[in-house]
């Protein structure tokens, strides 16, 4: 296959990058590096049937890159607190104008398009689990809404595009991912907490704690995208851990894999912060065999050591510039 992975140096676009060419595919990855990084996708530089495109697709005409694509995937947003907010404008457009853009070349190819939607979508949730028939409780004119509402219309464009011009348009809405490669400053719970803790400092929390998240190790969450490019199910299918853990609880993890106590201070709540966060994963078990297999304890354990070493050499970093 050729694909096309669009935010493929960000955090899970880059893992995806690594899988399909470990598969044998030939990977066009296509990024305005906002918020990827080109570390991520360095060890590729020399690899034969990697194509790295250094574009922004808002500015970019997509039709302008290859028309051979089997597949192209949208990854292309901001997605955590601290970007979207950063780049307000951006990550509206990227999910609404970008989308339109990459599933005009999908139509071109005749290829599957996969848009890469989120919990997100389901807002303040005022039910427990979280089901694909879930219509959520957002709001739209919040302080998360250029994500949130972005997302959702991203939505819209592919069951538009599904709809009435035939394109293979597939869907999936992913839940609290975490693993190597995020960034110490990410600003999600995990890269938060690692760094904070990591560097003696308190960990900072938003509210009570007792507000829940179902974390995904980012292999698992990798290995569903795949099944959903390779399936026939278009979606949506939420991709997510199901195990449900309080913000207070996650702590505790944390504190059993470094070995020690962590200091904690508490922050008001951040505006329109999701209570509830816990998948219904009955479609992506039935429609693709799939389900997660790393437990929060075990991820965490594989992530920690890659935090470590990033912040090691920041720290460097910063003593060289000083």
């Amino acid at each position: 296959m050729k694909i096309l992975i669009a935010g493929g140096a960000g955090f899970v676009g880059s893992h995806l990058c690594d899988r399909f060419l470990a598969e044998g595919c030939e990977i066009w990855c296509l990024d305005n590096l906002i918020t990827g990084s080109r570390s991520n996708i360095a060890h590729h530089g020399k690899v034969r049937d990697f194509v790295f495109v250094e574009e922004d697709i808002l500015a970019f005409d997509c039709l302008k890159l290859p028309h051979d694509f089997n597949a192209i995937l949208h990854f292309a947003s901001p997605a955590s607190p601290v970007d979207y907010v950063k780049y307000s404008l951006e990550t509206l457009r990227v999910n609404g104008e970008g989308t339109r853009r990459l599933l005009d070349l999908a139509e071109v190819c005749g290829a599957r398009f996969l848009f890469a939607s989120t919990s997100e979508v389901y807002g303040d949730p005022l039910v427990a689990v979280q089901n694909e028939e879930y219509w959520g409780n957002v709001n739209p004119i919040g302080m998360r809404s250029m994500y949130d509402e972005g997302k959702r219309y991203g939505e819209a464009c592919v069951m538009v595009y599904r709809r009435t011009r035939g394109v293979d348009a597939r869907l999936i809405r992913i839940f609290n991912t975490y693993g190597p490669r995020m960034r110490t400053d990410d600003g999600r719970v995990i890269p938060n907490f690692l760094s904070q803790a990591l560097t003696g400092k308190s960990l900072t929390i938003y509210g009570d704690g007792r507000q829940t998240r179902s974390f995904c190790y980012v292999d698992d969450l990798v290995e569903g995208i795949v099944r959903m490019v390779h399936g026939r199910h278009q979606g949506p299918v939420n991709l997510g851990n199901p195990g449900e853990f309080t913000v207070l609880e996650l702590i505790r993890e944390i504190e059993k894999i470094l070995g020690m106590r962590l200091k904690t201070e508490h922050m008001p709540p951040l505006p329109d912060d999701p209570r509830r966060r816990k998948p219904d994963i009955s479609k992506a078990k039935s429609l693709l065999g799939w389900e997660p297999k790393i437990s929060l304890a075990e991820g965490l354990k594989k992530t920690v050591p890659y935090f470590k070493e990033k912040l090691q050499g920041e720290q460097k970093a910063k003593a060289v510039e000083g």
